[in-house]
């Protein structure tokens, strides 16, 4: 791999409600906007060669995707690495709620009900992306989720995980180089061996 572009999916029917999915065998697809997103997504792409797309295995993912690229005979590839976070007993329920415990938890703390813990989860990505820098393919766009996409991004500007990050825009294409890319994995498996959440903002 030479070059990634990375992108969340587009808004989809419960992240529009602010429900938490983190199941991937539970239906939810995209919105009209979000169609509308992803289809935006695809005319900023249509110069560019795309070699490989590869997507989480949630629904809303994989349909930005279809749609995005829409037309081409487009390789993809499915990483389970890259699914959004576990809720546990969130699943399902408001994202604040989540949100708000995740802020008064450390990195390591698993969410009640069967949940991940944020450095488990980034554990995971960086594995996901790990396959991805193997790949043969010269331009691989991920479509993926907000957390893989943000902590990636705040990876590359030299910033760890943190316990509160910015938001992802909708279906918006960020391009990283495989150098970049290999400098952000190193960062977060570095954090991962010793999880402290930075200061946000």
């Amino acid at each position: 791999m030479r070059r990634a572009v990375l992108a969340r999916h587009g808004e989809s029917v419960l992240s529009v409600l602010g429900r938490t999915n983190g199941d991937p065998s539970l239906a939810c697809g995209l919105t009209e906007a979000g169609r509308a997103q992803a289809q935006q997504l695809g005319r900023d792409l249509e110069a560019e060669r795309i070699d490989l797309c590869v997507t989480s295995e949630f629904e809303r993912a994989r349909e930005t995707a279809d749609i995005a690229l829409e037309g081409r005979e487009t390789p993809r590839l499915v990483l389970a690495e890259l699914n959004d976070i576990r809720f546990g007993e969130f699943e399902g329920g408001a994202l604040t709620d989540y949100r708000a415990w995740a802020h008064t938890h450390g990195p390591e703390e698993p969410a009640p009900g069967g949940g991940d813990s944020r450095a488990q989860t980034v554990a995971r990505y960086v594995s996901g992306y790990r396959t991805i820098l193997a790949r043969p393919e010269e331009t691989v766009l991920v479509v993926a989720h907000g957390l893989p996409v943000r902590y990636v991004l705040d990876a590359v500007e030299c910033r760890n995980p943190a316990a509160a990050v910015a938001q992802v825009p909708y279906a918006e294409a960020f391009f990283i180089s495989a150098v970049e890319l290999e400098d952000a994995v190193k960062r977060l498996e570095a954090w991962v061996l010793a999880p402290l959440w930075r200061a946000s903002g």
